[in-house]
């Protein structure tokens, strides 16, 4: 066979596997999600209404909250937190540096500043040993990033918290369904943000966000906040956002979220078999703790190699992702702020990148990538 053959060959061999798949999803739910659409299309009510209050019920009860208020995205639901707290120019914001920079950019846009505590190795989140060194006497409120699906160290983070008297916004739009000792995400803290874009667990056919509470006071002012600030309408109390979840997301995510437990269960599965079949390889693989549910919402591997594994993975077919590329405390629009070095987030920017993982991947698809992530170690002599 000349070479030419041999390589149409063994391309030939070679599956697509993608980072993820929501068209899978959605045909696998299609005719509950089209009637669903249909409804919202026939009821005439697209802003609000009774499919975003039905939502907004539904995933109150399922964080066992009080309060849930949808609003346009995940980013939204951080920002109009904030903003209902009172947080503004001159005050701090504690969070992490290893995160999607939504987590920095609402304290920004709240005129608030950015501070950043460092992670920990293992989980990637924020580690609570560093954190009280951090707390000044214009910090106004901690954000916990539950980073990947899995949650930050609560009770310590709490106890500080409660000591400072500072309210924590939980950061859960990777996470919803992750529990930390038994308490849903989102739920321990003040407030807790989800965000609904369409790669997430639990994720809508657009942008969508959710803020769970049980403050009473803060669960009206948000709604408030949501709509221009005005209650009622055209009468305005505050300087608000139009930041409204749209009532066809909600009647599509309505039907998916009885199913979210079990896509999560899927994804704990398969995130088993990746760390039971590659921790004989040179890479860092996510850590679980024990009093914590995680929801895996990505399958982080960390590895020296990752630009040269992702290029092979790449070649045959196997999709990945950089989780993160660029700490936030080195992105160019804080450069001014010259924060200093956070070395485990550094670090975890320069290795980690995420494999395919989403609820209807096939076990010959997971096959594929293992041995694929495992030949790339063969080849250099680091795995037999």
């Amino acid at each position: 066979m000349n070479h030419a053959a041999e390589q149409h060959t063994q391309q030939q061999q070679f599956r697509s596997v993608p980072l993820i798949d929501a068209v899978a999803q959605y045909y696998a739910l299609k005719p509950q999600i089209d009637e669903a659409v249909l409804e919202v299309f026939a009821s005439g009510n697209y802003i609000l209404g009774p499919a975003v209050s039905r939502f907004e019920a539904a995933v109150a009860d399922y964080c066992q909250v009080k309060h849930a208020i949808g609003v346009a995205n995940g980013t939204d639901a951080l920002l109009l937190t904030l903003d209902a707290l009172g947080i503004g120019p001159g005050d701090e914001v504690i969070t992490s540096p290893f995160t999607f920079f939504a987590s920095a950019e609402v304290i920004s846009q709240a005129g608030a500043t950015p501070v950043f505590v460092d992670i920990r190795p293992d989980s990637y989140n924020l580690d609570t040993a560093k954190l009280e060194e951090a707390i000044t006497p214009r910090t106004k409120a901690i954000i916990p990033v539950h980073v990947f699906g899995q949650m930050v160290d609560m009770d310590e983070l709490m106890d500080i918290a409660w000591r400072y008297g500072i309210p924590v916004i939980e950061d859960a739009c990777q996470a919803l369904g992750a529990s930390y000792k038994g308490k849903p995400a989102g739920s321990i803290g003040i407030a807790g943000c989800f965000s609904f874009f369409p790669t997430k667990n639990l994720g809508g056919c657009g942008d969508g966000g959710m803020i769970v509470t049980n403050d009473d006071d803060l669960a009206a002012k948000m709604r408030i906040l949501r709509v221009h600030g005005s209650s009622p309408k055209y009468y305005h109390s505050m300087i608000g956002y139009n930041s409204r979840l749209d009532a066809l997301q909600a009647a599509i995510l309505q039907v998916k979220l009885p199913y979210l437990d079990g896509w999560n269960r899927r994804r704990r599965e398969l995130s088993s078999l990746y760390s039971e079949r590659l921790r004989d390889l040179p890479l860092r693989l996510p850590v679980e703790q024990d009093d914590r549910y995680a929801t895996y919402h990505l399958y982080i591997i960390q590895t020296s190699r990752r630009n040269e594994l992702i290029r092979f993975l790449n070649e045959r077919g196997v999709a990945s992702g950089i989780y993160y590329p660029i700490p936030l405390h080195k992105q160019e629009v804080y450069a001014h702020l010259h924060f200093g070095s956070f070395p485990e987030a550094e670090h975890a920017s320069e290795g980690t990148m995420a494999l395919p993982l989403y609820p209807e991947m096939s076990e010959d698809d997971q096959v594929y990538v293992l041995k694929t992530v495992r030949a790339f170690f063969i080849e250099r002599g680091e795995a037999v």
